[in-house]
Formats: C-alpha cells, sequence, structure tokens
C-alpha cells in the first residue's frame, strides 16, 4: 500500500486553498447583492422580505376575477433596487390580506409581448414601470395604480374601503418587533 506523507498532504490542501482565495478575490463582486443595488441576488421576496410563499402566486389574474376576489398586482424586477425595497411592503400586503385578497407579484420579464391584452391577462394593467401596484375591486374595477414604492398605508386605505373595514384611526393599533433590518411581526401597542 502506497502512503502518502502528512506533509504531502498538508502541501495539497494549502494549494486548493489558495486557489480558491486567490478566485474569490479575482473576482469580489461576484458574490455581492445588496438591497441598494440593481444586481440579481434571487427571488426579492424571500431575500429581502423573508417571504417565499408569494412568488408564485396561489391564484391566476383570470381565477381570481372568476371568484369576484380583490386583487393586489404588483409588478416588479428581481435585478432592481426600488422592487428590492418595496419587497417588504408587499409581504405586509399578505400579512394583513393574503386570505382575503388574491395578491399576484409578476416579474416583468414574464408578461408575453403582445399587441393588446384582456382585462384577465397581467399584461392589460402594466404601464411600463416598476414598482407598478394595482388594486382591482371584487368586480375587477381598477381602485388603485401607482408606479413606483407606494406607501403601505396608501393601499390599505384603498383596501379598508374595498373590504368595507374601519378606517385606521379607528381600529385598533398594532406596532412592529423587528427581529432584523427586513423582517418583523406584529404585537399589540404596550401602553
Amino acid at each position: 500500500m502506497l502512503t502518502i506523507p502528512f506533509y504531502s498532504t498538508f502541501k495539497r490542501i494549502l494549494i486548493i486553498f489558495i486557489c480558491a482565495l486567490t478566485f474569490w478575490f479575482s473576482y469580489p463582486n461576484l458574490s455581492y447583492g445588496d438591497i441598494d443595488d440593481d444586481r440579481y441576488d434571487g427571488n426579492i421576496f424571500v431575500v429581502y422580505a423573508g417571504n417565499g410563499s408569494l412568488v408564485p402566486s396561489k391564484l391566476t389574474l383570470k381565477q381570481s376575477l372568476d371568484r369576484e376576489m380583490p386583487v393586489i398586482l404588483v409588478y416588479y424586477l428581481d435585478d432592481n433596487s426600488d422592487s428590492k425595497q418595496y419587497a417588504f411592503i408587499v409581504s405586509r400586503f399578505q400579512e394583513f390580506y393574503g386570505r382575503a385578497a388574491s395578491i399576484i407579484a409578476v416579474t416583468v420579464d414574464t408578461i408575453p409581448p403582445k399587441d393588446k391584452y384582456e382585462p384577465n391577462e397581467i399584461g392589460y394593467y402594466y404601464k411600463g414601470g416598476i414598482p407598478q401596484t394595482v388594486v382591482l375591486d371584487q368586480k375587477g374595477n381598477v381602485v388603485f395604480d401607482e408606479i413606483g414604492q407606494s406607501k403601505f398605508e396608501d393601499v390599505d386605505d384603498v383596501l379598508r374601503k374595498v373590504f368595507n373595514l374601519l378606517p385606521r384611526s379607528e381600529s385598533i393599533e398594532l406596532k412592529r418587533k423587528t427581529f432584523n433590518q427586513f423582517n418583523s411581526e406584529l404585537v399589540p401597542v404596550e401602553k
């Protein structure tokens, strides 16, 4: 049986380690992703909102409209800093309205190019900017349509009207308890 001295095995491991470090430092920007850049980091809802259940959506737009469910359409790109920052807000929509409304997050790269879309197709409501938020009521009427990072409160006010809920000023106030810079939970306000 052939035996390899310890120093020879150590040398091989050291050479592999040095090669790996050389490769790592030769391409330093490949492994860095940030919420403030336009690099692809993966699914933004998993990475920045801690919520991978948003993509793919449970129902299609047509299925949601057939069921007369309100719809929250969010158009985004995984490699867009504004979309990355907005992912947390979209996750909050699901937190409050995920059981009563259909939340459909659409990466604009997946919209099939056509000359004309029908109202039950996702391309019908897209206006060319990201992120874009569109809220449809139970009848399929557009009640909110905004390009850019919409404030949660603005969309919440519209959804409260759609669901005939009390205004925020008359509701029980909940406070956010933060786990880290991206994720949190709602807890009652301590008085």
